[in-house]
């Protein structure tokens, strides 16, 4: 099985947040790349049978300028194969929370397999510790259900 988490961070809250949920698939015995955005060979992103995307909001509900052409290279392939997943942070004074996340939901949800999305206000807190691994738990049924 070949999974990524791809993911760009501004303040670290968003790296901090991949990181915990990296270690989340290590525990279940699950192998997991780690990419920095720019260290990702997006031109292999049909090789992944499963990418998660960490990202956080910019503006107001913008994706990022550093994970545009991640967005743009999903929405032009055929990955109906991937499994997919968005996580984010974002502060939900803004009246588009955690906007890029959403944004990325509704692009996969039409080019990819799906599985689950999860935003996070600000930084993870002990109650979104089960929340991770809810999605976690959601994210490999549905990579097993795909394979």
């Amino acid at each position: 099985m070949n999974l990524a988490i791809v993911y760009t961070s501004k303040t670290g809250n968003t790296e901090e947040l991949v990181h915990f949920i990296r270690d989340l698939f290590f525990e279940k015995k699950i192998e997991v790349r780690l990419f920095r955005m720019d260290h990702f060979p997006i031109q292999e992103i049909t090789t992944f049978d499963a990418i998660i995307i960490g990202t956080y909001t910019w503006g107001d509900g913008e994706i990022p300028e550093e994970m545009l052409a991640l967005y743009r290279a999903f929405e032009g392939q055929d990955i109906k194969h991937v499994v997919t997943g968005v996580v984010g942070t974002g502060d939900s004074f803004y009246p588009k929370f955690c906007g890029a996340v959403d944004a990325f939901r509704d692009m996969l949800y039409v080019h990819s397999y799906l599985a689950v999305t999860l935003k996070i206000e600000i930084t993870l807190q002990t109650q979104d510790l089960e929340r991770c691994q809810r999605f976690v738990d959601i994210f490999i049924k549905n990579l097993k259900m795909a394979i």
